[in-house]
């Protein structure tokens, strides 16, 4: 075992303190930096590719993400970079940043106030601190790892509703119509009924944010990549809440899939995923 005295104990405490500052500073700077890119450019002409039928891509989404990429390796050259529209930047460290520049594209093409710039960080493969900011509707939600999480500074909590009949909820949909989309469909069909509403925003990472400050319930979603979730869920675990895969198995945002709820409804809603 390796013996320190108490002032060396307190400069490593100290030197953690000053990373994770860093680290949080960062994430912050980037997603606001990002978001005032995506103000500027929101009802304005844009030059719109497309990924698929629906799924769209515009030059705001690759301002965003090189303004944010640009940030992070000014001050984090050796991290890992996992981005939605850029390749994988691979290096041998343990820290990985997963990006969404633009997240709700379709609704910033359209002016809908929902879109937002999604940041999260993985440490050793767990999720450390994640920024969703949402520049529109001025409202910024970030969390570090046992910290708790906040909106705009203040702490959030999740919703205390305990029966799926009290709750309003919220879910995605593919961009296309395929297999996916309809086990989507069904689940929709099946759970609204249940509740008081389903909500379809289009951001899945407002919903996951939503959901930890309370406005909604509980959030499902399949055909999901890392970037789309990895922020919103750690804001959603420090706000209280409980993320799981859609079949009760442990949460992963290499999953593709997502069940996240206060953590009071998810007995009932996880048998109708199940079927």
């Amino acid at each position: 075992l390796i013996n320190y005295n108490i002032n060396e104990i307190k400069e490593i405490m100290m030197d953690d303190l000053q990373l994770q500052q860093k680290l949080s500073a960062t994430a912050l700077n980037a997603a606001l930096e990002a978001g005032k890119i995506l103000k500027q450019k929101v009802n304005t002409a844009l030059k719109i590719d497309y990924k698929g039928r629906v799924n769209l891509i515009t030059e705001a989404d690759r301002m965003s993400e090189n303004s944010i990429i640009e940030s992070i390796r000014r001050q984090f050259p050796e991290h890992q970079i996992l981005a939605e529209e850029s390749p994988l930047i691979e290096t041998s460290s343990d820290y990985k940043w997963i990006i969404d520049p633009l997240d709700g594209t379709t609704n910033f093409v359209h002016g809908f106030a929902f879109f937002s710039v999604s940041i999260g960080l993985e440490y050793q493969k767990e999720l450390l601190l994640g920024v969703v900011h949402a520049p529109l509707l001025g409202e910024t939600f970030t969390a570090m790892k046992n910290q708790g999480a906040f909106l705009n500074g203040q702490p959030i909590r999740v919703s205390q509703v305990r029966k799926l009949a009290d709750s309003l909820l919220a879910t995605g949909f593919p961009y296309e119509n395929n297999a996916t989309f309809q086990r989507n469909f069904e689940h929709f069909r099946r759970i609204y009924p249940l509740t008081q509403g389903v909500r379809r925003v289009g951001s899945a990472a407002i919903d996951l944010c939503y959901t930890a400050c309370g406005r909604f319930d509980g959030f499902w979603e399949l055909d999901l990549n890392a970037w789309d979730v990895a922020a919103g869920a750690l804001i959603l675990q420090e706000a209280g809440g409980k993320t799981v895969n859609m079949d009760g198995s442990a949460f992963s945002i290499y999953a593709r899939q997502i069940l996240a709820t206060n953590g009071l409804i998810e007995a009932e809603l996880l048998p109708i995923f199940k079927e």
